[in-house]
């Protein structure tokens, strides 16, 4: 369960801001279809996310606990980096694929987006962490449907009522903390 929740909570705070939920605001502005962008975002996440989430696995599979401690706890620590830097969007990633239709534009285009995104090393790194890609790949998807849907119906008006700053703090101290007790050895964080 604590990689389930973990991982939905991490990925919905870091995805706040993040390049692919600007994406998500300039698709619903674009298209005016909520329905098939939700869906389109829904399946990108899981491809994307479910392929992170095996690399996680592998990961954990070809690497002693030793070095994978280090490499999970310096990797968290990045990320906590990483989410502190804010995103820009492409113009591009919005042309791609406009023949598709709505869910094709929206799968191609984000599927695009979260290639080497902040969400999709996390989900990696969660994954590995956790060894339960399966739930870690579940929590991320949520976390991008948290962050992602509401932009979808509400667009920028939603955004400018929220201090990105702060939402990316919490995300960074969520991350920054697995990262210490990560190198700490503790793998629990609820007991």
């Amino acid at each position: 369960m604590e990689a389930l929740l973990i991982s939905t909570g991490v990925v919905a705070l870091a995805e706040i801001g993040d390049k692919t939920q600007l994406l998500a605001f300039i698709l619903a502005a674009r298209f005016k279809k909520p329905w098939p962008i939700i869906a389109g975002i829904l399946c990108a996440t899981l491809v994307n996310h479910g392929l992170a989430g095996a690399l996680g696995a592998w990961i954990t599979s070809v690497v002693s606990p030793g070095a994978l401690r280090w490499i999970l706890g310096l990797s968290f620590i990045g990320m906590a980096i990483w989410t502190l830097i804010p995103d820009r969007i492409e113009e591009e990633e919005t042309h791609v694929a406009r023949h598709l239709g709505v869910f094709g534009a929206t799968l191609v285009t984000f599927f695009l987006a979260e290639m080497g995104d902040k969400t999709q090393i996390a989900t990696v790194a969660l994954a590995a962490h956790y060894a339960a890609p399966l739930t870690v790949v579940i929590g991320t998807t949520l976390g991008m449907l948290v962050a992602d849907v509401p932009a979808v119906f509400v667009g920028n008006r939603f955004a400018a009522k929220i201090s990105m700053k702060l939402v990316h703090s919490i995300a960074a101290g969520i991350f920054a903390l697995m990262g210490v007790l990560t190198l700490l050895g503790i793998d629990n964080l609820f007991g």
